[in-house]
């Protein structure tokens, strides 16, 4: 079995609110799998409701911009995510959630995150996460790509 066949290329990505802070911000990786997305119709680049709205928050127009882009598709918080978000927020304890983020703030978009990128029936392999922020997370079991910057 070779690397390719063991660690075959993402046919999906999800990009968390850095990811679309970066998107926003012309970041050449970013940027690049949005465009690759564009070719292939097989590859998917996927932004949650949520993570959209916290990219928005720290840089307005954002979410216009990621929005517009035709390869991109917003993940919505159904009744299905909504269920799992709130479950997960309130397994989490106040130490987990608080501290090390941001602002001291509970992480819903990195719990939508998480409930996108798990494994399901329709992506067995869950999705990964491109991220500048991978510890984030840690201990969860998806896989992320940290986003490389540009100089």
């Amino acid at each position: 079995m070779t690397g390719d066949e063991r660690y075959p290329l993402p046919r999906a990505v999800i990009f968390d609110d850095t990811a679309a802070l970066a998107l926003g911000a012309g970041n050449i990786m970013a940027s690049r799998l949005v465009v690759e997305a564009e070719k292939d119709p097989a590859l998917r680049v996927y932004i949650p409701a949520l993570s959209l709205a916290a990219a928005e928050r720290e840089r307005a127009g954002v979410a216009e911009h990621v929005g517009a882009l035709p390869s991109v598709a917003i993940e919505g918080l159904d009744f299905a995510a909504a269920t799992a978000v709130g479950k997960r927020l309130r397994g989490v304890g106040r130490t987990d959630v608080e501290g090390e983020g941001d602002k001291g703030e509970v992480d819903w978009s990195g719990a939508h995150v998480l409930h996108l990128a798990l494994p399901t029936v329709e992506w067995p392999r869950g999705r990964p996460v491109l991220t500048r922020t991978p510890t984030r997370y840690r201990g969860t079991g998806i896989r992320t790509i940290r986003i490389v910057e540009q100089n």
